[in-house]
């Protein structure tokens, strides 16, 4: 029996939790992704705020495809499939374009920024959902700073004023890390700039931050922010935004250089482009066992699937989280194993196991709610917060580096990689 070959797309946490658990399987692998890179999203803030440099947080797929035998690696673009004949269509960096064939296909492609049609985001705000846009967005924070010590009157044009919009784990802890980079690091940088003037405005359009959080999280989220100097704004709307304005819903407008977009994703639109069925926010609708009904072979997992939350909430789907990823790229990898050895696939329903959320506010500050209901405050919520990403990391290297870089910036109140970098084109271009 020939066999089977197994085609990933995307090189996220459901994609290389899938590839992982097919290694001892009688399967052959190809990965597929745009970038020859996984990037651990978690934190690609700390990357914006410089915190981590961009290696601590990217690591090379065919690093991982070296140590797997049945595991290829394709660069390139998915363009459209023909799924009746198993065939997926690839563009390759230098635009060859390439069929490659499947008996079985994963999509875990992710997601990507959801602006929800507000004017302006799109042209004038900072998404950070990527490597580039943390990458971008570090190198606009540092040029505000640069142009500003360079003209201080901008200052009064809001060239030092920060707006997070999105109160999530993800503009909580942008919110912090960008205070606790102004206060602690740029200062001495800055020496004759009055840095006290610099403002990060945290937007959040409900009346509490953290959403999925227990009240008491979310009172102590807001106050450590507080205490940090970052401006909490709750049942506020972002309505319209200019390269150096913000205007909220009710009217108010805010000076502003900088609007960091923390608000929402949307699954990528590649459900659309291979003629799969999707729902809400594009999401590729998939039976309970994860398969996409009418296309035998064809599964979708992590933040681009429709995955009903079996947990006895009806109709709700499970939030794009790389916990969800991970566990449904295991699950899906499992029943592909069944037939591998012919067997009949299980069919069983996929099960989420929540083990708990976290979100950082900067240094030594933290809430953790775990299973079991234990709910951690501070500074051991910060601890249980470090292991559990270190732990996550994707890479031996990557783990001591980034260990390095937090116990360096803990002790010395110092950061490293506080670098503007600039694409430039080459001479013949």
């Amino acid at each position: 029996m020939d066999r089977l070959h197994v085609v990933i797309v995307g090189a996220g946490f459901g994609g290389l939790a899938a590839a992982r658990e097919l290694a001892d399987a009688p399967v052959d692998v190809t990965l597929v992704d745009q970038n020859n890179f996984h990037t651990f999203q978690p934190l690609l803030y700390q990357v914006a705020t410089s915190g981590l440099a961009s290696a601590d947080v990217a690591y090379p797929v065919r690093g991982s495809a070296a140590r797997q035998e049945n595991l290829a690696f394709r660069q390139a673009t998915v363009i459209g499939a023909d799924l009746d004949a198993r065939v997926l269509h690839l563009q390759h960096p230098e635009h060859e374009v390439e069929d490659l064939t499947y008996d079985h296909l994963v999509v875990a492609a992710g997601a990507t920024t959801n602006t929800f049609g507000i004017p302006g985001v799109d042209h004038h705000g900072f998404p950070l959902y990527n490597l580039a846009d943390a990458v971008r967005l570090r190198n606009h924070v540092l040029e505000r700073f640069e142009a500003a010590d360079a003209d201080p009157s901008l200052m009064d044009d809001g060239a030092l004023t920060f707006v997070v919009v999105g109160g999530g784990p993800t503009g909580v802890e942008v919110a912090g890390a960008l205070t606790e980079l102004f206060q602690v690091v740029l200062r001495k940088d800055f020496r004759q700039l009055d840095v006290d003037r610099a403002r990060v405005v945290l937007v959040e359009m409900q009346d509490q931050l953290l959403g999925p959080f227990s009240p008491v999280s979310q009172a102590h989220a807001r106050e450590a922010l507080t205490q940090r100097g970052v401006e909490v704004r709750t049942g506020v709307q972002v309505a319209r935004v200019r390269a150096n304005r913000v205007t909220l819903a009710d009217g108010e407008e805010l000076a502003a250089h900088t609007l960091v977009w923390a608000a929402g994703v949307k699954a990528n639109p590649i459900g659309a482009a291979l003629g799969l069925r999707t729902g809400r926010a594009g999401r590729i609708e998939v039976g309970p066992d994860l398969a996409v009904s009418d296309h035998p072979g064809v599964w979708a997992i992590g933040d681009v699937a429709a995955i009903v939350d079996g947990r006895g909430r009806d109709g709700t789907l499970l939030p794009q989280l790389a916990p969800v990823a991970i566990q449904s790229g295991r699950h899906v990898a499992r029943q592909i194993c069944c037939v591998a050895a012919g067997q009949a696939p299980p069919r069983s329903p996929f099960r989420y196991r929540d083990k708990g959320t976290m979100a950082t506010i900067g240094r030594s500050r933290a809430v953790a709610e775990l299973p079991f209901g234990i709910r951690l405050r501070g500074f051991p919520a910060w601890l249980a917060w470090l292991g559990l990403h270190l732990l996550m990391l994707a890479g031996f290297r990557n783990r001591i580096s980034v260990f390095a870089n937090w116990f360096w910036n803990w002790l010395t109140y110092d950061r490293g990689p506080r670098l503007i970098f600039r694409s430039r084109p080459r001479a013949d271009d």
